[in-house]
């Protein structure tokens, strides 16, 4: 079995090993037309932001425009002449393309940089190796970068035994298992064995969370999930709600690991508050396959919080971005009341008018600063309203069974009684109010 001891000691080349120096890296986007390279400028600074968080000096940017990819290098012989006599001047250690990257062309590249080269899904995935806490972050993480690095075999898995070939006249050598057999079969045959175990392994972790979800949901206490853009705030306004003490740093993908908090409404109803992982552009397919049960949180909580930064200047695309990942993750039509945080730092007002508009349910907070709090809780009081339903029914006392459940799952109103049946006008939640069609008067 894949141990936590063996994913720490599995560093490859996806997390950089500590240095007295810090790398220093030259971050490369491309766009098509003019339109364009204002937003690719946006996606550089966010590149640039989740370099700093993985421990990386990015020192030049550069926006390259572009007719047609280069099947060989991603860019054409001209810019990227360009680019290496930039890496060359600046002396980089390492070059990071914002767009995804084919294996081949990744090998070109770093054949003409004569310096490693990674592109933005690599960089995601080393931040997320660097920052995952829990056991099961951890494991979706390794999984993840062992299925990056499939079609690309940098014989990463050297540490792990294998069957050695003779050393005498005519052996196979000290890393062939056969005569014969090429050294690329073995390691794919190594990869698939560790990534069947991976998958195991996930299997039993996310076994245990579904034990937890279904305790949380016979308690029919309802679920709020706090989703958004990486670094909108999230978990300050959990830790703001509830005292939480979640980690809060100024970084990208800050938290990883979904922390789940009781929180009592002004009304006195309790519900659950769950900070999610961030949601991020370009989010390599990977990851969203990868932490699919740390996002079912989200696809299982009964309302969303969408958390938007609204002093973010591309505030609107992050905030199609979460959309566009709460549809991947078939969770596109939750109910969801949009904050837009951080007005103490006085956003454009253009751009709250924009957002106000694209979604109607909306309340303006400052998480940091706890302003718009009684607003939000009006408004998840109003929301949970709509999920619950007063209907009265008349229930045989030969199925006292059922008065056993509304008294669980929801509030007795009245009650009285008729010759053998109890009369009762109840608040239920609307599952359990469709269960009881047959009972209703």
């Amino acid at each position: 079995m894949v141990n936590d001891e063996n994913i720490k000691r599995d560093e490859s080349d996806l997390v950089l090993h500590e240095t007295l120096e810090v790398p220093k890296v030259l971050l490369v986007a491309t766009y098509h037309g003019s339109a364009q390279k204002e937003i690719c400028e946006e996606h550089l600074d966010e590149l640039e932001l989740l370099a700093k968080t993985f421990g990386l000096e990015t020192v030049h940017k550069v926006t390259c425009p572009i007719r047609k990819f280069d099947a060989s290098t991603y860019v054409g012989k001209g810019k990227l002449s360009e680019l290496v006599s930039i890496a060359q001047e600046k002396n980089v250690d390492l070059i990071i393309f914002d767009d995804e990257i084919t294996p081949a062309q990744q090998r070109n590249l770093q054949k003409a940089f004569e310096r490693d080269v990674m592109d933005r899904t690599e960089l995601i995935l080393g931040v997320f190796a660097q920052r995952a806490q829990t056991r099961e972050a951890r494991l979706q993480i390794e999984l993840a970068k062992l299925k990056y690095e499939a079609p690309r075999l940098k014989r990463l898995w050297t540490h792990l035994s294998r069957q050695q070939g003779t050393s005498g006249a005519g052996g196979g050598g000290a890393y062939l298992k056969g005569e014969g057999e090429k050294q690329i079969e073995i390691d794919r045959r190594i990869l698939k064995r560790k990534i069947d175990q991976l998958e195991e392994e996930i299997l039993e972790v996310r076994a245990h969370r579904d034990i937890q979800r279904s305790s949380r949901l016979k308690k029919e206490i309802p679920v709020f999930a706090i989703i958004g853009y990486t670094n909108a705030g999230k978990s300050t306004l959990l830790n703001a709600l509830t005292d939480a003490g979640v980690f809060v740093e100024d970084k990208l993908f800050a938290t990883l690991d979904t922390t789940t908090r009781k929180f009592v409404l002004k009304n006195n109803q309790e519900v659950l508050l769950i900070d999610t992982v961030g949601f991020i552009r370009k989010l390599p397919h990977l990851l969203v396959a990868a932490f699919k049960s740390t996002l079912e949180e989200a696809v299982e909580a009964d309302i969303l919080l969408h958390l938007i930064d609204a002093s973010h200047p591309m505030a609107e695309e992050q905030a199609l971005a979460t959309h566009e990942v709460l549809r991947e993750l078939n969770a596109g039509k939750k109910p969801i009341i949009t904050l837009l945080n951080k007005i103490d730092k006085e956003p454009s007002p253009s751009l709250i008018r924009h957002l106000r508009m694209t979604y109607p349910k909306n309340i303006q907070i400052s998480a940091r600063d706890h302003k718009g709090f009684d607003e939000l809780q009006e408004a998840m009081i109003q929301e949970l309203a709509k999920q619950r339903k007063i209907i009265e029914v008349r229930i045989p006392q030969s199925e006292y069974a059922i008065v056993s459940e509304i008294m669980r799952l929801g509030n007795i109103l009245n009650q009285e009684y008729d010759e053998n049946d109890v009369i009762l006008r109840v608040d239920v939640p609307v599952s359990l109010a469709n269960k009881l069609t047959l009972y209703r008067l």
